[in-house]
């Protein structure tokens, strides 16, 4: 969500930072329609204190006995009750109006974000670890899983496509995963613990801006609620409708929960194994922070960061190739300043593939929820700055450690850092 007076103060540029995303000029029209909504305003404020006024003198005249005064005035007071509801009506259509088309708008890139249209355009930032080497011809996840507890003919006769079953050592492995993920966060990374809502209402959809543009993207329940699809929605809400002292911050979540995307418009990408499903679990790492008295973008800056390395920390810590990329204003989503996504290497498939996002928001979110904070000793209050990012998908990462340790007998090595979470098993073997 967009600040009104900054299209007023400057529309031109405002619809400068839009044309980055390829976005149609919008200011005129929003500013217009702000401009009709304020003189409505002014009109109806100078009724309601015109029938004050009229409605005090109306006793004064009286009590000096100028009836005919007091029915002048009582005349005055009833036109203006049957004009003020039609002025409020008008407000409101307005105000709905101007906040409907902000609230439509993408968020401004950061000046540092690479011009490009997808993700062809976005840029490699590093590289961790050496691309392993096999002297067989490396599997892909669902033909090595097969035969280790991960059945998904099982799992569409119960839900239909895009579900998985797991049963014995890959459950036990997946589980694991998540574990670990936890505990880097909240021991090592600073991260408070969470445990949320999957169910979330409008508001809360609404103030992470998955509402209202992208609802064909979510499950909707019978009573109106949504399915999460990632548990950045319910944590970034913690602080909605907030005040939040500035002694407080930054708050840093991380939540470990289960996910729900209806993959609208995925026909025919990834049919088959664990890459993209309609239900999956994800640690998300929510941070909001101050961004100071200036509303500056250094301390988000920092934060962002700071949660790359974080989501970057578990890949490394299970040995994972992978890939840092910068993405290119065209294949942000439409609520981001920066977004920079980790990608692992998977050798079934011979090429990376997305297993975490990171992303900064600004005061975009924080807008739309209305999450502010002050210090101690000031008056005014500032919108908070959010931002989010995965830490990491659990089934893309089993994904990657069942292609990355697979042997040629079909068994699979476990990590060094997940065989405490295993009861310290090393390796899961086919079943015979």
């Amino acid at each position: 969500m967009h600040d009104i007076k900054i299209l007023r103060d400057d529309p031109t540029a405002f619809d400068g930072q839009l044309a980055r995303r390829g976005h149609a000029p919008a200011a005129p029209a929003i500013v217009a329609a702000d401009a009709q909504l304020r003189a409505v305003q002014t009109e109806l404020q100078a009724a309601l204190a015109r029938r004050n006024e009229a409605s005090k003198a109306i006793g004064r005249a009286m009590g000096e006995g100028d009836k005919n005064e007091a029915e002048r005035l009582k005349a005055e007071v009833a036109a203006l009750k049957e004009t003020m509801p039609a002025l409020e009506e008008r407000e409101r259509t307005l105000k709905a109006q101007v906040h409907g088309a902000l609230a439509a708008l993408p968020n401004h890139p950061a000046d540092d974000v690479p011009p490009g249209d997808d993700e062809g355009d976005n840029v490699l930032v590093k590289r961790w670890g050496d691309v392993p080497s096999f002297d067989f011809e490396p599997k892909e996840h669902d033909e090595i899983g097969a035969a280790l507890g991960l059945d998904f003919a099982a799992a569409a006769e119960i839900a239909g496509a895009r579900f998985a079953v797991m049963r014995g050592p890959v459950a036990r492995l997946h589980r694991a995963i998540g574990q670990l993920m936890l505990d880097l966060q909240t021991n090592q990374n600073g991260y408070t613990e969470v445990n949320p809502p999957v169910l979330v209402r409008d508001e809360a959809m609404f103030g992470t801006g998955q509402l209202p543009k992208f609802a064909e993207d979510s499950f909707r329940t019978e009573d109106g609620r949504w399915l999460i699809s990632t548990s950045e929605i319910s944590l970034t809400n913690l602080v909605r409708e907030q005040i939040v002292g500035a002694d407080s911050l930054p708050m840093r979540f991380a939540a470990l929960t289960l996910c729900f995307r209806s993959e609208a418009g995925a026909a025919g990408r990834d049919t088959k194994g664990m890459i993209r499903q309609h239900q999956f679990e994800k640690v998300e790492l929510v941070s909001i922070i101050d961004p100071g008295a200036d509303g500056g973008h250094d301390a988000s800056a920092a934060e962002f960061e700071r949660k790359v390395r974080a989501a970057e920390t578990v890949l490394e810590t299970l040995g994972l190739p992978y890939r840092r990329m910068q993405l290119c204003v065209g294949d942000m989503s439409a609520a981001a300043r920066r977004t920079v996504d980790l990608e692992v290497w998977l050798p079934g498939q011979d090429c990376y593939r997305e297993i975490s996002s990171v992303s900064e928001f600004g005061d975009f979110q924080a807008r739309r929820m209305n999450a502010r904070t002050r210090g101690a000793d000031e008056k005014k209050t500032r919108f908070v700055h959010t931002l989010n990012g995965s830490g990491l998908a659990v089934g893309r990462t089993l994904v990657a450690v069942l292609e990355n340790y697979q042997r040629a007998d079909g068994s699979v090595a476990v990590p060094d850092a997940l065989r405490p979470y295993m009861g310290g098993t090393a390796e899961l073997l086919p079943a015979s």
